[in-house]
C-alpha cells in the first residue's frame, strides 16, 4: 500500500475493517485522510462502499475529499459507490461533507442515476433533498424518472415526483412496457446474453411495497451472477396516469393489482387508492360485481374499493348502497354504513388524504 505501515502497527486500510478507534489512531499517527492503496483506490471510497458511515466522518474531517475520484482510472466517486450500495447513512455523510450530488464518474453516472437504477429510495430522496436534479440525463440519455420506472421502483418514483421530475410521459410509457413482460424472463434472458447459458434459480421476496424477483445464475451449484427488478410497474403507472390526469378503466387497475402479489402491496394499494376517489356509477357497478366474485383476491378487491368509494372530506357517499353489496359475500348480519371494512383506513400508502 502507498502509504505504507501506521503507528508501527497497521494502514489506515487495516484499519478501517478494525474500528472508528484504529482510523482515530492512524489518522492521529500521520495516515493521509487522502490515502490510497497499490490500485489508486482512496481510503474514503472503500470506506463508502463498505458502508462504514463512522469512518467516513472522521475521514471528511480529516481532510479527505469527498468529490475526489478513485481507482486504476480514478473513474469511481464515493458518493457513487454509496449510493449503488444504498448506504443511506454514508450519503448523508458525504452530502453533509460537501460532495456534489450530481457530479459524474465515468461512463456518466450520477449517484441519483445509481439509486434509481437499483431502486434505493431512501438514497434517492437524500440525494434530492440536497439538490440534485431529478430529470439529470444518465449515459444512455435516459432520465432517474424513466429508469426508476423501469426498476418498478414507487417509493423512488415517489421520490423523483415529489422534488419535481418532469419526464412523465415516457416514464409511464415505460411502465406499461414492463407491464406486458414476464420479470423472470426478462431478468433470465439478460444474464444468460452477459454470461452464457447456465442453470439458474429465482428468488422472490417482499421489499419496499413490491416483490423484489431476483434471478442468479449457478455454477456447480453455487450463484455466481445475478440481477433482480421490483414489481411495482402497476403502481408506478398508475401513480403516472394520475400525475398526468388520465383515466385508466377498473379493470385495467384491478388487473395490475391482481398481478402484482396482492392485499399490501403498492400495486394493490395505489389501485385501490385511485379507485376510492372516482366514486361514478361505472366504479360502483364494476366493484360490487367484483365483491360478488367466487374469487376471494378478486372479491376482497371490490371490497375494498366499495368501502370508501368517493371518499371526499370524511365522507361516504356510497356507503349505503355498498352495505346490501358487502353484505351478500361475508354472509354477516346487517352492518351500518360505518362498519364498513375498516381495515383499508390504516393502508396510508396510495389512499386519499383524510
Amino acid at each position: 500500500m502507498t502509504n505504507g505501515p501506521v503507528g508501527g502497527a497497521s494502514s489506515l486500510f487495516e484499519a478501517l475493517y478494525d474500528d472508528e478507534d484504529a482510523v482515530v489512531r492512524a489518522l492521529r499517527a500521520g495516515a493521509s485522510a487522502e490515502s490510497r492503496d497499490e490500485e489508486g483506490t482512496t481510503a474514503l471510497y472503500l470506506a463508502s462502499v463498505q458502508d462504514l458511515p463512522g469512518a467516513v466522518r472522521l475521514l471528511l474531517a480529516a481532510g479527505a475529499d469527498p468529490n475526489r475520484a478513485s481507482g486504476p482510472e480514478a473513474g469511481d466517486l464515493p458518493l457513487c459507490g454509496a449510493a449503488c450500495g444504498g448506504h443511506t447513512e454514508v450519503v448523508g455523510a458525504l452530502l453533509a461533507g460537501g460532495a456534489e450530488p450530481d457530479l459524474a464518474e465515468e461512463f456518466g453516472f450520477t449517484a441519483l442515476r445509481w439509486a434509481a437504477g437499483l431502486g434505493h429510495a431512501g438514497v434517492a430522496e437524500m440525494l434530492l433533498a440536497h439538490g440534485a436534479d431529478p430529470d439529470l440525463p444518465g449515459p444512455q440519455g435516459e432520465v432517474p424518472l424513466v429508469v426508476a420506472a423501469r426498476r418498478g421502483s414507487v417509493p423512488t418514483v415517489r421520490a423523483l415526483l415529489r422534488h419535481g421530475a418532469r419526464a412523465l410521459s415516457p416514464a409511464l410509457e415505460e411502465a406499461r412496457r414492463m407491464l406486458t413482460l414476464d420479470v423472470e424472463r426478462e431478468l433470465r434472458d439478460a444474464l444468460r446474453r452477459a454470461y452464457g447459458d447456465h442453470p439458474s434459480a429465482v428468488r422472490r421476496a417482499r421489499v419496499d411495497g413490491a416483490e423484489t424477483v431476483t434471478v442468479e445464475l449457478l455454477r456447480d451449484g453455487e450463484p455466481f451472477a445475478s440481477q433482480d427488478l421490483q414489481t411495482g410497474h402497476g403502481a408506478v403507472a398508475t401513480l403516472l396516469e394520475n400525475e398526468l390526469g388520465l383515466r385508466a378503466p377498473f379493470e385495467e387497475l384491478a388487473a395490475r393489482a391482481l398481478r402484482g402479489g396482492g392485499p399490501g402491496l403498492d400495486n394493490w394499494l395505489v389501485a385501490v387508492g385511485t379507485l376510492w376517489l372516482r366514486g361514478d356509477e361505472e366504479t360502483f357497478r364494476a366493484a360490487a360485481a367484483w365483491s360478488a366474485s367466487e374469487d376471494p383476491l378478486r372479491q376482497a378487491f371490490g371490497a375494498e374499493v366499495l368501502a370508501r368509494l368517493g371518499f371526499h372530506d370524511g365522507g361516504r357517499p356510497s356507503a349505503a348502497r355498498a352495505v346490501p353489496v358487502l353484505r351478500e359475500p361475508a354472509g354477516a348480519g346487517d352492518p351500518a354504513p360505518d362498519e364498513l371494512p375498516t381495515r383499508v383506513l390504516d393502508r396510508r400508502e396510495g389512499a386519499p388524504e383524510e
